[in-house]
This record gives C-alpha cells, sequence and structure tokens, in this order.
C-alpha cells in the first residue's frame, strides 16, 4: 500500500465532502445553515471549493491510494481562524441562514488540526496516523512551533493515540456546548 498525501483541489469535493461531514456531524449544519443531508452536502461542498473559509480545498490535504481519496485532513493556522470565519458569517448572512457563533477552536499562536477522517473501508491501516505526522511535518516546515487539536472526552481511543504521537492535554475546551480535550504538541 502506497499513500500519497497532497495538497485537496476543488474537483475532489465528491469525496472530501462526506468525510468532513462524518467527522464533524452536526456542526456541517451549522457551518453551512442547513438541516437536509442533501443541502448539507451542497452547501459544504460550496464551502469546500471556496478559498476562504476553515473547510476550504486550500486548508485540506487529502491520503491517496492510486488516485483514491482514504483520508483527509483540515489544518490551518490558528491566528488565520477569525479571518476565516468572518468570510463564513458573512456567507451565511448573504443567503439569509441562521446566525451561529463560531467558537475559537485554537489559540492563535498554534497550527490546528480541524479534522482528520479516514474513510471507512481504509480505517485500520494507519492512515489518520500518517496525516497527523504530516501535520507535524507541515507544522516544523512552516517554522510554528505549537500543533494543536480538539477531542471529544468520550472518544478516548484517539485520545490515547494522540498522546502517543505526543500529544498532552492542556485544558478542557467546549466546542458547541460539548465537552472537548485541547492537547497540544511543542516542537
Amino acid at each position: 500500500m502506497t499513500i500519497t498525501i497532497r495538497q485537496a483541489q476543488p474537483q475532489d469535493a465528491h469525496a472530501v465532502v462526506p468525510l468532513i461531514i462524518d467527522a464533524i456531524g452536526d456542526i456541517a449544519n451549522r457551518l453551512t445553515g442547513e438541516q437536509s443531508a442533501e443541502a448539507v452536502m451542497r452547501e459544504l461542498t460550496i464551502l469546500f471549493q471556496r478559498d476562504d473559509n476553515r473547510h476550504s480545498y486550500l486548508n485540506t490535504f487529502v491520503a491517496t491510494e492510486d488516485e483514491q481519496i482514504l483520508g483527509i485532513l483540515v489544518y490551518y493556522y490558528g491566528a488565520h481562524a477569525m479571518e476565516m470565519d468572518a468570510h463564513l458569517m458573512q456567507w451565511l448572512a448573504a443567503k439569509n441562514a441562521p446566525s451561529v457563533v463560531i467558537e475559537r477552536e485554537a489559540y492563535e499562536d498554534e497550527a490546528y488540526i480541524d479534522t482528520v477522517c479516514v474513510a471507512p473501508a481504509a480505517r485500520g491501516k494507519g492512515i489518520g496516523t500518517l496525516l497527523l505526522q504530516f501535520a507535524e511535518e507541515l507544522t516544523q516546515q512552516r517554522g510554528y512551533t505549537k500543533l494543536s487539536l480538539n477531542v471529544e472526552t468520550e472518544k478516548e481511543d484517539a485520545r490515547r493515540l494522540y498522546e502517543r504521537l505526543g500529544f498532552v492535554i492542556t485544558e478542557p475546551w467546549s466546542i458547541i456546548d460539548e465537552p472537548f480535550h485541547h492537547m497540544v504538541k511543542q516542537f
């Protein structure tokens, strides 16, 4: 198995968007202002193909084997989140979607792993670990000293994986009133 990780492209939406939805669940409804699965998929595809928000193809990397997308990583610098979120809120307002509060998920001095997801058929093959290691390499190449992520408190297997990779819980965090652990790896 030869896995390649590359920058996502707008035309990858058909494979990437379902994985984003799988990873973030109901948060996708809030980010799109939509309720039906079809509408969420359509609107998140629009966001993915734009260049100005958290889930843009510009912030997304894909793990592929033989051109098939098996996993995704959404990664950006915490200092850029506020500007990206402002674009998202303007987009939601322009389409008369319900207003939402977009909570901070990382500190400004952290590179941030927003989303990691592996296609169900490819799970258990180390692709998630490869994506996390890629994020570490990218963080160091870009000269950042901290890489962070948030993990839901009940996802103990994921937390243990992150700890094995050198992340430590630094504080409790809340996203949409759900409890998370904020985890950081320093370089």
